[in-house]
């Protein structure tokens, strides 16, 4: 088996699992939460363990662009995080990539688009990744051996999410309930993708082991589990 990094899903999540507050991409937590009274509360809780995760994180191109990525302007204070960012439409643009390897340590952006905005940018500390498919097992292994990432943090939307389950790619996951509930059938959960439709799929389910629950402030608790199959 090709060595991959240890990888945690970590993610802030309503009761019912969900990972946006609707189906539009207008919505979305980080924009919402801090407005709603009895969440916004305790969601500094959320923000504070986020900052204590692995140096590497993995994302979507669409989830940064739900939080403006593309818009947003100036020198940001540089952080130690670096990006794997998995992007094929694509939802970053331009100005989008530039300012994420102005803010980030390292960049890594994964297409199967060859006309990617990324291929035009040059930066010190961007690397673009092309895929003819998208391989997540090869993107590991990669990360592993050419990038020397050893731990990696997910916290990618919930399509790509049911991706590395089904694939058995998480090895933890973290997950910090916020008070609220959300609903809607399209609204993105934890985890989405294809559902299971026979009795011979059940073994892509992923089994977890309790490690520790937190009760937080303000009705918010953490869950941490390590996947057992």
């Amino acid at each position: 088996m090709k060595e991959r990094p240890i990888t945690t899903l970590f993610m802030i999540t309503s009761v019912d699992g969900k990972i946006s507050t609707g189906a539009s991409d207008d919505l979305d937590i980080d924009k919402d939460f801090p407005a709603i009274t009895g969440v916004k509360e305790g969601l500094h809780q959320y923000y504070e363990i986020e900052a204590t995760t692995d140096l590497w994180s993995l994302n979507t191109g669409r989830v940064m662009q739900k939080i403006g990525i593309n818009k947003r302007q100036g020198e940001p204070e540089k952080i130690q995080v670096s990006f794997v960012i998995i992007d094929n439409k694509p939802h970053l643009n331009e100005a989008g990539i530039n300012y994420m390897c102005k803010w980030a340590k390292q960049l890594v952006l994964v297409t199967t688009n060859k006309n990617h905005p990324a291929f035009s940018v040059k930066c010190d500390n961007l690397s673009v990744i092309y895929q003819q498919t998208l391989d997540l097992s090869e993107l590991l292994h990669v990360l592993r051996e050419e990038y020397e990432v050893e731990r990696l943090t997910i916290q990618s939307g919930g399509t790509l999410n049911g991706v590395l389950l089904r694939e058995k790619l998480f090895d933890y996951v973290d997950i910090v309930i916020a008070p609220i509930l959300i609903g809607g059938k399209d609204t993105s959960s934890l985890i989405d993708g294809k559902s299971l439709i026979s009795p011979v799929e059940i073994n892509k389910v992923g089994v977890l082991k309790l490690e520790k629950c937190d009760i937080l402030e303000n009705s918010y608790i953490r869950l941490r589990y390590t996947i057992i199959s």
